[in-house]
């Protein structure tokens, strides 16, 4: 062992020597949570990252065992059929993200609600498979007795209690936020400072990138013909998460109208208030993702006050116009930030 740390050090010496950089970027990429996982790392040229991954799909597979609700013996799919009052114990991954989901809930004033999924399956969106359609007013008042996040009771000791037996909640909107966490927290633990981790769109970037610049992110074109590739504006990360939130890519239209797949979980009907898409910067992603969705919910003048309250949080919310022109509305300190600068 001593042996081959001597090679290691006479090798380090030599490259520089030579003026050679001693870094490398390192891309690991896999599927989780339904879609796509991508990671940039800056290592040393000689360190191996095969065991990185290992554990960082260790990591993003909990998570999913944790909150998805297309597995049928994860803990939330357990507790969603779990009707009693009684205590169900949760992992600590669960009650991160359930105590993240609380706060947006209380900010949002109840705009963001993670009990909303009855709706969501009612408007064939959801799980259920149903097919899309505008369900009768009696319908939807029908399963908006059953929605409410503050039906469910939250403990720091790990458990979650109904006071509604068949509450049940979906975290589809904040879930791959912290999956974002998640493995940024594993990147960190092994040495690594400087990465990029982002998941089905959702982002976090620690430190810089291999040539010592920030990050650059791409927000997608918010338009229903637009392709993954298509970027409305980039931006530049660091140590700064980025989600952003859209109506465009799941929707259906009948008789000309177009309903959204974001549910409203106040009135029970998708959101129709011109906002296309949001896209917001925090300290983490779970909180991000969350806030993101909310905002799409609560309209364009709420969501900037929610925001220009917040330290550390900004956001940009894309209206739609009428004329199908698109206008940009920032939060004070978005473009003021040098962090954080948003580029054309």
């Amino acid at each position: 062992m001593k042996f081959k740390n001597k090679i290691l050090a006479v090798l380090i010496l030599f490259f520089i020597s030579m003026g050679c950089n001693l870094k490398k970027e390192v891309l690991l990429s896999g599927r989780t949570m339904g879609t796509t996982y991508n990671i940039k790392v800056v290592t040393w040229f000689y360190k191996d990252t095969a065991e990185l991954k290992d554990k960082i799909e260790k990591g993003l597979k909990e998570v999913n065992n944790s909150m998805s609700v297309f597995i049928d013996d994860s803990e939330i799919s357990r507790f969603n059929r779990f009707n009693s009052r009684e205590n169900f114990f949760i992992s600590d991954d669960f009650l991160r993200v359930m105590t993240v989901a609380r706060k947006i809930y209380g900010l949002s004033g109840g705009a963001w609600d993670g009990t909303v999924s009855p709706l969501v399956d009612l408007w064939g969106f959801g799980k259920a498979g149903n097919e899309n359609r505008v369900p009768q007013k009696k319908e939807i008042e029908a399963r908006l007795a059953n929605v409410g996040f503050d039906k469910i009771e939250i403990s720091e000791n790990g458990y979650l209690a109904k006071k509604n037996p068949i509450v049940g909640i979906d975290l589809g909107s904040i879930a791959k936020g912290y999956g974002v966490d998640r493995t940024a927290e594993v990147i960190r633990n092994n040495g690594i400072s400087n990465f990029l981790v982002e998941i089905g769109g959702e982002v976090y970037a620690s430190g810089y990138k291999i040539t010592g610049g920030y990050w650059l992110v791409g927000i997608n074109t918010p338009d229903k013909d637009s392709l993954n590739g298509d970027i409305y504006k980039t931006i530049r990360l660091k140590n700064k998460a980025l989600a952003t939130s859209g109506d465009y890519r799941n929707f259906f239209e009948k008789n000309g109208k177009a309903y959204s797949h974001i549910i409203d979980p106040k009135t029970g009907y998708p959101v129709n208030n011109g906002i296309v898409s949001v896209s917001v910067v925090a300290d983490d992603c779970t909180f991000a993702d969350g806030l993101a969705t909310a905002i799409m919910v609560t309209g364009l003048e709420k969501g900037l006050e929610i925001v220009n309250k917040l330290t550390g949080v900004e956001c940009l919310v894309v209206i739609k116009n009428k004329d199908g022109t698109l206008t940009d509305y920032f939060s004070k300190g978005f473009r003021n930030d040098e962090k954080i600068p948003f580029e054309r």
